[in-house]
């Protein structure tokens, strides 16, 4: 099963998708983590150059493909061959941040990102995302006051933020079947309990389908 989980900065998605993976194998299941961009020693490279604070020249366009090209390795890499093992796949973000970011926050084509998502995915899904939700103030300040190092990305006006988080929520309105949004302006604990309800519920439901199916 494939599950990513997105949102916007300083929605703690890092934290909890930890504390996920350790919950899950301790239920049994064997558990990939990973995280966009990235994931992979060639993602790792590309993630460093989106990162960098220095590289104020980025054009929208490139940012983009440099995002899809680390996705790419991502999803041959190390996504489908995991799942065809029969994992459960954790990713801290994937192809619906570049939706958010650069489609509603960028505000790029989303026909012509939903074209070159298909090229770089091969169409790979999500079975579940899970959408940490936070107001953007509140999030950005949780990032400050954490010490956290702030990327390129972290350093942009609060309207584009908010544009982003505007941008998920309208993605969940498209495909409500697949998303599940959790409030993440709650204690980790909260959130945690929340995350493991959901995904111990998903991963029941598919293993009860496919024992059916099996059985017809």
């Amino acid at each position: 099963m494939f599950i990513t989980l997105e949102g916007p900065e300083g929605s703690g998605k890092s934290s909890q998708i930890g504390l996920l993976a350790e919950f899950l194998r301790q239920q049994g299941y064997s558990v990939v983590v990973t995280r966009e961009p990235g994931g992979t020693p060639i993602g790792d490279q590309i993630r460093h150059v989106l990162h960098d604070v220095a590289n104020t020249a980025m054009s929208f366009p490139a940012e983009l493909l440099l995002y899809s090209a680390s996705r790419a390795q991502l999803v041959n890499e190390l996504i489908r061959p995991s799942l065809a093992a029969g994992k459960v796949v954790l990713c801290d973000r994937y192809a619906d941040s570049t939706l958010a970011y650069q489609g509603y926050g960028r505000k790029l084509n989303l026909t012509d990102l939903q074209s070159i998502t298909q090229f770089a995915t091969g169409g790979l899904k999500p079975d579940l995302t899970l959408l940490l939700d936070i107001d953007v103030e509140r999030g950005l300040a949780r990032r400050r006051d954490g010490g956290e190092e702030m990327n390129r990305l972290d350093l942009e006006v609060v309207s584009f933020h908010q544009r982003v988080r505007d941008g998920y929520h309208q993605l969940v309105l498209e495909d409500p079947d697949r998303w599940v949004i959790v409030n993440a302006d709650q204690p980790v604990t909260a959130v945690q309990a929340n995350l493991q309800t959901i995904v111990l519920e998903h991963l029941q439901k598919r293993h009860h389908v496919n024992s059916q199916s099996s059985a017809d």
